[in-house]
C-alpha cells in the first residue's frame, strides 16, 4: 500500500499504518515531510527541542539517548513507538514499513492512495513536519 502523507495529522497516520502493519501489508509513506501536527509552531518546536536537549541532563560527555531529525526518522520512529518492536511480531511489522521525503521517481506511475481516517479534523493551527525537522537542523 502507498499512502501520501500530505496533509494527514501524524498519530493519526501513524495509528493506521501501524494497524496494517501488524496485519502483515507492506506499506510506503510518501511526502513525510508534508505530514502535519496539530498545534502552532512554537508549541510543536519547544517539545521536541525540549526531548532533544535530555541528552546532556545527566552527563555531557555521554551521548545519548538519541532522536530523530528528518521527518521520515521522525514518522519512522512514532510508528515505533505503536508496535511491539522488541518482539519478533513487531520487528518484522516495522521491516514492512519504508517512508520517503517527497516522492521518488519509481513512484510516479504507481497508485497512490489517500486515508479518510488521517484527514485533519476542527484543526485551526497546525505546523508540518518538515518545518519542524528545519528547525531542529535536518538537513533533507
Amino acid at each position: 500500500m502507498i499512502i501520501d502523507g500530505e496533509g494527514l495529522v501524524l498519530g493519526r497516520l501513524a495509528s493506521t499504518v501501524s494497524k496494517k502493519l501488524l496485519s502483515g501489508e507492506r506499506v510506503t509513506v510518501l511526502n513525510a515531510e508534508k505530514i502535519i501536527i496539530s498545534g502552532n509552531k512554537d508549541w510543536a518546536y519547544a517539545k521536541y527541542k525540549q526531548r532533544l536537549d535530555r541528552a546532556s541532563i545527566s552527563n555531557p560527555r555521554r551521548m545519548g539517548p538519541k532522536y530523530p531529525r528528518r521527518p521520515d526518522d521522525i514518522f519512522r520512529r512514532t510508528v515505533r513507538g505503536m508496535l511491539p518492536y522488541k518482539k519478533p511480531k513487531g520487528r518484522e511489522a516495522l521491516s514492512g514499513l519504508r517512508v520517503h521525503v517527497g516522492i521518488p521517481m519509481e513512484f510516479d506511475s504507481e497508485e497512490i492512495g489517500q486515508l479518510d481516517e488521517a484527514q485533519p479534523k476542527n484543526i485551526s493551527k497546525s505546523v508540518e513536519l518538515g518545518r519542524i525537522s528545519q528547525l531542529l537542523g535536518a538537513k533533507f
